[in-house]
């Protein structure tokens, strides 16, 4: 419903001129083409049909803007859906890792290099997680690049 409110305003007040112009016994388009013929002075009428021209040409330019918009903003809550759900998977993971190292630490023999690697693995994962998912601009460059630095 809250799509179509301004062609539902339009209707609305359509159904308010036609029933006040039978009301009032009213005709509305002959009164226009009188008033366009006290007006024949300033060559509006021959206006008229190149207005309604551009107007379609208007009409037609903002509905295919309109839908490139919706394309866009779809695209985009689906990539905000995608890297939230892969944020989420990946902080499981890193928490399970977690679990893995803190038996490894308690491993008696076990190598410091290893562990001292898998932390810096770690923190270079959540550091590209936290990157991805703090862009400003989302485009092919930004994703790339926060990824890469």
């Amino acid at each position: 419903m809250y799509k179509y409110k301004l062609t539902i305003l339009g209707l609305v007040f359509s159904v308010f001129l036609y029933i006040t112009t039978i009301l009032l016994e009213l005709d509305l388009f002959e009164q226009f083409i009188v008033f366009l013929r006290s007006m024949d002075h300033l060559e509006l009428d021959e206006i008229i049909l190149p207005f309604l021209l551009f107007c379609v040409f208007l009409f037609i330019d903002m509905r295919r803007h309109s839908k490139k918009v919706q394309v866009e903003n779809a695209k985009l809550n689906i990539y905000k859906a995608m890297l939230s759900s892969s944020h989420h998977i990946l902080n499981n993971f890193i928490y399970q890792m977690d679990i893995f190292k803190l038996t490894a630490e308690d491993t008696p023999g076990f190598d410091a290099k290893v562990l001292a690697f898998y932390e810096d693995i770690i923190s270079n994962a959540s550091h590209q997680i936290d990157s991805l998912s703090n862009l400003s601009e989302i485009d092919e460059f930004s994703i790339r690049t926060s990824v890469m630095g």
